[in-house]
């Protein structure tokens, strides 16, 4: 009876295995599983396998799959568990495309179960090309939805992945994307731990995340993806992680053409590999051979880092028999089925926010219209469905279609194009303004006009991906881009009644819509089914909930240096300015009244919770979600600190009438601020919570109407108390 080895063993643990498939390993085998496109290892029973996958919002760049709202409109919902059954769904088709991939012999990039997914930097200026990947300007919602995200697509199976997330980019990265090869983020103690870290640290700790992708930027001096601070002291040492770290795409060979860190690519091998970064995105780390002759590194740091990708692999079953592994057994026809399109048609109506809404104007009865022009460069594009990062839908809907689907074979509608999306000409050969004598007389011909204009991933995404006539996929301004305003001018003009539809993954200075426009929509990129979710949200079939997850500014005059990490003057904790439109915003077709705010203690002792309670009720005419949000501000800081946080969010769906007590639980550690060393501490004083349908802040009362319920407590006691970050 043959003997098998520890590494084919199921019974042994995975890293009992890995380290017996590593020790069986030699120096250039190894070096070869360092790098995304891994080489076989055919006397080891080994195969290639590319460790290069995206699934920001659906599986990516891999042919057919369901293609959800981006990334920012999912953090539009303010859902943590619509956003796991997305990241389920998500996964459930990358492993039905994975096998299939696989029966037909196909390992080639984009294939794989290592999802480089979700991006969880914080979003902190809206100028940022990249800035639709992400949850949004703030770390407590960025971080309980990047867990959620992380928890989906890897599963609940005690042994065996789903698929593998990864934490992306580690860390304080966010613009501007022509730099970021070169680029020096400089920045407190404060902000880093009170702004850039806490969602990593949530995804890392909560969540288990298996990987986490370092950015192109430096830290403070160091590159992220060869940081001994970031990536051993705080993310091994202080976090505890025990997964394997991955480079962005050629970072490695930035140390020494950009970043001059490094002088040979040898020695950015090595000192990216010996502080953690244990995968290679390019084709760096085959210079670890010459590394090793020069004594540049070890050979068991080497097997170090080959250890960590071998457990994820054995993690992900792919050492195993299939009848052992239970994701194994998903078919392909899962992939892109009816259920995950009806359900992305669900998702994509929750991730809508309505702006503005004067004199009701919104919903729209069908039967009083017997005419509708549908207008705008974003009116009939797939391309401002998708967003980035996305795979191919077997069927989009864009807002023109979604609107003819949704009024009756009576009614006709109207299409104009009216410009392009950014340039003063659709045709070559055409005159500026060339198509809006067309738009106008589609306006005047129709009862109601939805205009759909803003952006899309052409010209706001990543440097490289982006079309370098708009600044390397970052945005100059806040504007519309080209001649969009004159477009909207023109039409609103008419006289006739205008909903304004903005597709983009960013905020826009819309002052001028804002002061006379009746009705505006923030869609987003919404998806496949996007079209059908704003017709579904014009008509009334669904009322919105959907919140701003970042703050719409009045201009880009007030924003500060978009090279300055600091976080002063950024996003709502810290901005000194009104908002136009704030975070948390968002209206709804119903009413809902808070009342009876309650807290179990007025004082507390540092170490304790404060439990809070406040009853809401449905006092309009429509079913409808609410989106509770709860702030905490610290009245008495010794430090600076934001203005106030959200710190949690419960998702209540109400009948006419219907009321419901909602609980909340405030932690010690959410009490406590980040002193100017980067430590938390609590200290006593007075604290108020405030809890309702938007922040607290003078323009969302505005806007809304509804002041929200607030109460206080204290923190008694002499001194302060320092807690674990």
């Amino acid at each position: 009876m043959s003997v098998i080895p520890d590494y084919e063993n199921e019974s042994l643990s995975f890293e009992k295995r890995a380290a017996d498939l590593v020790s069986k390993m030699t120096i250039e085998e190894k070096v070869s599983q360092l790098v995304f496109n891994a080489s076989p290892v055919s006397r080891l029973g080994i195969p290639s396998y590319n460790w290069w996958n995206e699934a920001l919002h659906g599986v990516a760049r891999a042919g057919v799959a369901t293609v959800f709202p981006q990334a920012i409109a999912l953090a539009a919902t303010f859902d943590e568990d619509l956003v796991h059954d997305v990241a389920d769904i998500i996964s459930t088709e990358g492993r039905a495309k994975y096998h299939e991939f696989q029966r037909e012999g196909d390992r080639g990039i984009y294939k794989g179960l290592t999802f480089w997914s979700p991006n969880i930097n914080i979003f902190r200026d809206p100028r940022w090309g990249r800035g639709h990947e992400t949850y949004g300007e703030d770390p407590y919602l960025t971080g309980r939805l990047g867990v959620a995200f992380i928890k989906g697509l890897q599963g609940d199976d005690d042994k065996y992945l789903k698929a593998a997330a990864c934490a992306k980019h580690y860390a304080v990265h966010s613009g501007p994307e022509n730099e970021r090869h070169e680029f020096n983020a400089v920045v407190s103690q404060k902000d880093l731990r009170e702004t850039y870290l806490p969602a990593f640290k949530d995804c890392v700790k909560e969540a288990g995340v298996e990987s986490v992708m370092g950015a192109y930027n430096r830290t403070n001096d160091e590159p992220c993806c060869g940081s001994k601070t970031l990536l051993q002291e705080i993310l091994r040492d202080e976090w505890g992680f025990k997964g394997h770290v991955v480079s962005d795409c050629w970072a490695v060979c930035d140390f020494h053409k950009h970043h001059m860190v490094t002088k040979t690519a040898p020695e950015s091998a090595a000192l990216a590999l010996a502080n953690g970064c244990d995968l290679n995105c390019g084709n760096t780390f085959p210079n670890l051979l010459l590394a090793l002759e020069e004594g540049l590194i070890t050979e068991s740091i080497i097997d170090k880092a080959v250890f960590r990708l071998m457990v994820t692999r054995m993690k992900l079953g792919m050492f195993d028999k299939c009848d052992n592994v239970p994701y194994d057994s998903i078919p392909y026809e899962k992939n892109d089925c009816e259920e995950h399109r009806r359900f992305n048609r669900n998702v994509s109506q929750k991730t809508m926010v309505l702006l503005k809404n004067e004199d009701n104007l919104l919903p729209v009865s069908r039967d009083r219209i017997k005419s509708i022009a549908v207008i705008g460069p974003n009116a009939d594009s797939r391309t401002a469905l998708e967003g980035n990062y996305c795979g191919t839908a077997s069927r989009y809907v864009t807002v023109l279609e979604g609107i003819r689907n949704a009024v009756s074979n009576e009614a006709r509608v109207y299409y104009a194009q009216g410009c392009h999306l950014y340039r003063d000409k659709v045709e070559g050969l055409g005159e500026e303004k060339e198509r809006f004598a067309e738009a106008v007389s589609a306006a005047k011909k129709a009862d109601l006009t939805v205009i759909c204009l803003g952006l899309d991933a052409s010209i706001e995404g990543e440097e490289g991906d982006a079309s370098n006539e708009y600044a390397s996929g970052d945005k100059r301004d806040l504007k519309l881009p080209g001649l969009q305003q004159q477009l909207l001018e023109a039409v609103n003009d008419v006289g006739k009644p205008v909903v304004l539809v903005l597709l983009s993954g960013s905020a826009l200075a819309v002052k001028w819509a804002d002061e006379n426009v009746a009705a505006i929509i923030q869609a987003w990129y919404p998806g496949a089914e996007g079209g059908n979710a704003v017709a579904s949200l014009i008509f009334g079939d669904i009322s919105p909930s959907g919140r701003l997850p970042v703050t719409f500014y009045n201009s880009t005059e007030e924003l500060p240096d978009f090279k300055d990490y600091s976080m002063k003057n950024r996003t709502y904790r810290y901005m000194e300015k009104a908002a136009l439109y704030p975070f948390g915003y968002g209206l709804s077709f119903t009413s809902f009244e808070y009342s009876d705010i309650s807290i179990n203690k007025k004082r507390i002792k540092p170490g304790e919770n404060i439990e809070c309670s406040i009853k809401l009720s449905n006092t309009g005419k429509m079913e409808s979600e609410e989106t509770v949000q709860l702030y905490l501000e610290d009245i008495e800081a010794s430090v600076s600190v934001p203005a106030w946080s959200l710190l949690g969010v419960k998702k209540v769906l109400l009948k006419p009438g219907a009321k419901k007590l909602v609980e909340f639980n405030v932690t010690p550690r959410q009490m406590a601020l980040i002193d100017n060393d980067g430590k938390a501490v609590i200290e006593p004083g007075m604290f108020r919570i405030y809890i309702g349908g938007s922040q607290p802040d003078k323009r969302s009362w505005e806007l809304t109407g509804n002041t929200i319920k607030s109460i206080e407590f204290e923190v008694t006691g002499e001194t302060s108390v320092e807690l674990e970050y």
